[in-house]
């Protein structure tokens, strides 16, 4: 009896420790044990739907305050950011988690990728951890519940909002045996502008196919000027007094020529491009990939990804000559990666992968290796190092 109930306290014990260590971000709690332990027992899928299933609940660290924090603070879209970290689309597809995601510090949040009918996406297995690597290979395929799932939950966010500064984003998409793409984006977009703070129009998946096609000139161009686009973003800009952002995600692996025709279409005066997420993930295999699972078809995301997307940014933003805002994905890890885009164009950042490998701790760690850096280099503010290593200004 005595070995069981010592047996029972220290269970009872250890999963108070763990159950601590996690509400606090114990760095350590989700390094040496939770992480390893999910890696272990999980596949990618399974691993990603318990990283909803925790947010989703509540059972997330908590964010945590840092001195001197208001240096992150940022207006982007004519809004507050609290800070330019967001989540990106791909991990709360179906909006259940929104909330548990910005309790753990985000300063804004992507849901998606939101296709107007439920689908079940790709066959299984889909999601590969290349853990050498510190990579992922996903062909999900837009798998969700589709626009009347998502609308439900987002609805019950937008009422329950009460601070401005939680800024929600919604990535649309189109179906994958829908032949008329137009139809699927602009009833996406009818159905949430009145519900998010931007919308992003995801045109780069390597998922679903014809989709990437979408980002030459012509198809661009004809995807954005139909007239009842330009009624539809009237009337709503007539509702809600303001125009609602329209953001593009494009891919890392575009050529010049066609970098220079989205940037060409972005740059149209009375257009309604309003910012590009650079960048989605990229198709390509990069030499130095060590894992096997590097075979999988699909879009890599993760560390090898870093210096692909960041060149591709500095690219967009000489292109649109900083007059179009940036989001930059790909590869963040820590703080001087964030700064890293932040200073190669980025106005935002957006991480996903590197939730894979640390938890969501890493949105912590992330906020407070930035305000350093920002504060030894001598900013006053994040905005102010924009494009300091595009164009050496306001470099400290």
């Amino acid at each position: 009896m005595k070995l069981l109930n010592f047996i029972g306290a220290t269970v009872f014990g250890s999963a108070t420790l763990i159950g601590y260590g996690i509400y606090d971000g114990n760095e350590k709690v989700y390094s040496n044990l939770l992480i390893p332990i999910i890696h272990k027992t999980m596949d990618g899928e399974r691993a990603h739907n318990l990283a909803i299933f925790m947010a989703k609940y509540g059972l997330v660290p908590r964010e945590r305050k840092f001195e001197n924090e208001q240096i992150l603070n940022i207006r982007v879209f004519d809004k507050k950011f609290k800070n330019p970290i967001g989540c990106a689309a791909g991990f709360d597809k179906n909006a259940e988690a929104i909330d548990g995601l910005f309790k753990i510090g985000f300063g804004f949040v992507e849901i998606g990728t939101v296709t107007p009918l439920s689908q079940e996406g790709n066959p299984k297995p889909r999601v590969f951890r290349l853990s050498e690597d510190r990579a992922v290979i996903n062909r999900y395929g837009f798998n969700g519940q589709g626009h009347d799932e998502v609308l439900k939950r987002v609805d019950q966010f937008w009422k329950n909002r009460k601070i401005d500064e939680k800024i929600l984003g919604v990535n649309i998409g189109k179906n994958k045996l829908q032949q008329d793409a137009l139809s699927d984006y602009l009833t996406g977009l009818k159905l949430f502008a009145n519900k998010c703070d931007y919308i992003t129009i995801n045109i780069s998946s390597p998922n679903t196919p014809g989709l990437r096609s979408l980002q030459n000139r012509k198809e661009l161009e004809n995807l954005i000027d139909p007239v009842e686009f330009y009624h539809l973003l009237l009337e709503m800009r007539n509702k809600l007094d303001k125009k609602i952002p329209l953001v593009i995600k494009i891919a890392p692996d575009l050529t010049d020529e066609e970098m220079k025709d989205i940037a060409q279409v972005a740059l149209r005066k009375n257009k309604q491009i309003d910012g590009l997420i650079v960048s989605n993930t990229t198709i390509s295999r990069p030499d130095f990939l060590k894992s096997e699972l590097k075979k999988e078809s699909g879009g890599l995301s993760g560390r090898p990804l870093k210096t692909i997307s960041t060149e591709a940014l500095k690219k967009m933003f000489k292109l649109t000559e900083g007059k179009i805002i940036l989001i930059g994905v790909g590869g963040v890890e820590s703080g001087n990666d964030a700064l890293e885009k932040i200073k190669s164009g980025a106005s935002l950042i957006q991480l996903y992968t590197s939730m894979v490998f640390e938890g969501p701790i890493i949105v912590n760690k992330i906020k407070k290796e930035l305000i350093e850096l920002l504060n030894k280099e001598g900013y006053s503010n994040v905005s102010e190092a924009i494009g300091a290593n595009v164009y050496h200004k306001n470099s400290k």
